[in-house]
């Protein structure tokens, strides 16, 4: 969280980089604000600062009604590993049904001292985060939506709409009702969400990536949007990202969807476009390379590309092995066609399901033109994953994932590092043996592995911008 002195200047700013690194509470209304509230500026006497929302929350301060919380971007922590981790899984729903004493086995403490870690960092407890968020989720949806609040208490969560309605008026200081009443006009059949993002962001480059790797049948790229379809094979979900050109965030539109489902669809939007980043703090980190500076100066909104799905980035990284971008888009077509599900309802040229492990295990995939080697592969990581011995969870240690994922025949760290930088979303990862990150940073000769590795040390936690930004200096989007 920015200091007192630099919460008073961007607050009185109304500055939109500090929106979601601090909250503004007011003594005399008892409702908490983004700095960036168009409402007038309250005496500095009855101001208070709050690092998170569940912070604010948690001192019994109610959302505003105007600066909308719910639409404030993310942000992280104090870059502390366990609450991070805790965090993603919280994100995932881990507290959906499961304890705060769960929730601290799997990152690797105590429920004790994961409470006391959240209190030290976020200034609330893991489920005071956890309310929180459902909550805020339920007031965007009740304004931004149609959806009936049955429906909405149970996409936030909820188990009944008896106990979504009192923790809502007891959170939010008015009943949902109240909130119903504030709602745009939507067109009926469409969920369209605001996704806030800190600025900047190169929505464009973004597509660009995509659009290499699209994955036909399942995903598509237009000149200024995303579109992928999802769920099950007889109930498609048709989902369409694209860029509010007036303000800091996408516009999520959602057709034919399950309301449980809708945190889900969020949360990997948000992952896929990298939405919770905090540039400034990236920048900083890695100014201290000449070759990094030139990059951010040609690129501030370069942000690390997300995957939809894990197994599926996981497999067309090895379906890319040694070969070109196109070449791993062929193939990845191939392996849709023959192995992925026909959808019966979806939209046109959007109208399969990417092949799950359980169809490509025993697959003969050396039939779609891959080598008996990188076959071989595909099969032992669909095992893999069915048996669980590689997820692709939140809350992971780096570390622990590519050791994992490294012992899979025919899987190199090359390709942990790159599934772990865009399936787990990890900042820190950092395929070293990578030949462009060599020859970038050599300038005219090739690094070997260790001293790529050991020149990147000093960019930690941030070096999977770092590559990005690497990968574009050299003219090459990426090695997949």
């Amino acid at each position: 969280m920015p200091s007192p002195t630099e919460c008073d200047r961007a607050r009185a700013a109304k500055d939109p980089r500090f929106d979601g690194l601090f909250f503004t509470a007011v003594r005399s209304t008892r409702i908490y604000c983004r700095p960036v509230c168009p409402a007038p500026t309250p005496k500095q006497s009855n101001v208070l600062y709050f690092p998170t929302a569940a912070a604010a929350a948690n001192a019994g301060y109610r959302p505003c009604l105007r600066c909308r919380p719910e639409l404030s971007p993310g942000a992280t922590w104090g870059g502390e590993d366990t609450v991070q981790r805790a965090l993603s899984l919280i994100t995932d729903g881990a507290l959906g049904e499961g304890s705060v004493e769960t929730l601290a086995e799997k990152v690797g403490v105590s429920g004790r001292q994961l409470r006391r870690l959240f209190l030290q960092h976020s200034g609330a407890t893991p489920i005071t985060v956890h309310t929180t968020r459902r909550l805020l989720l339920a007031k965007q949806l009740l304004t931004e939506t149609d959806l009936p609040v049955t429906q909405v208490a149970f996409a936030s969560g909820f188990q009944s709409v008896r106990r979504f309605n009192a923790a809502f008026t007891e959170g939010c200081g008015v009943a949902p009702t109240a909130i119903r009443r504030l709602r745009t006009n939507t067109p009926v059949g469409v969920l369209k969400l605001r996704l806030a993002y800190r600025p900047p962001l190169n929505f464009p480059l973004m597509l660009s990536f995509f659009a290499k790797r699209v994955m036909p049948g399942i995903e598509r790229v237009n000149a200024d949007s995303y579109e992928r379809v999802l769920g099950p094979v007889d109930a498609t979900t048709w989902i369409r990202v694209s860029e509010n050109e007036s303000k800091p965030e996408l516009l999520l539109e959602i057709v034919n969807v399950d309301p449980r489902t809708i945190p889900n669809i969020v949360r990997r939007v948000r992952r896929l476009f990298d939405l919770d980043a905090d540039l400034s703090a990236v920048h900083s980190v890695l100014s201290e390379e000449p070759l990094l500076v030139r990059g951010i100066e040609r690129r501030p909104g370069l942000r690390v590309p997300g995957g939809w799905d894990g197994f599926e980035v996981a497999v067309r990284a090895v379906l890319g092995q040694q070969i070109s971008v196109a070449g791993a888009t062929t193939l990845a077509q191939r392996l849709v066609r023959n192995y992925g599900g026909q959808r019966i309802d979806g939209p046109a040229g959007l109208d399969r399901s990417f092949p799950n492990p359980e169809s490509l295990v025993d697959a003969p995939l050396e039939k779609l033109g891959l080598p008996k080697a990188r076959a071989a592969t595909l099969r032992s990581l669909a095992s893999a994953v069915l048996d669980r011995r590689v997820g692709f969870h939140a809350g992971q240690r780096l570390d622990d994932f590519v050791g994992n994922f490294i012992a899979l025949p025919g899987i190199g760290a090359w390709t942990a590092q790159y599934v772990a930088m865009r399936a787990l979303s990890h900042p820190d990862a950092f395929p070293a043996g990578d030949l462009v990150l060599q020859q970038v940073l050599g300038q005219g000769k090739r690094l070997g592995i260790r001293e790529t590795e050991s020149r990147s040390q000093v960019w930690r936690p941030w070096r999977a911008y770092a590559v990005l930004h690497l990968w574009h200096l050299s003219g090459e989007t990426t090695q997949e």
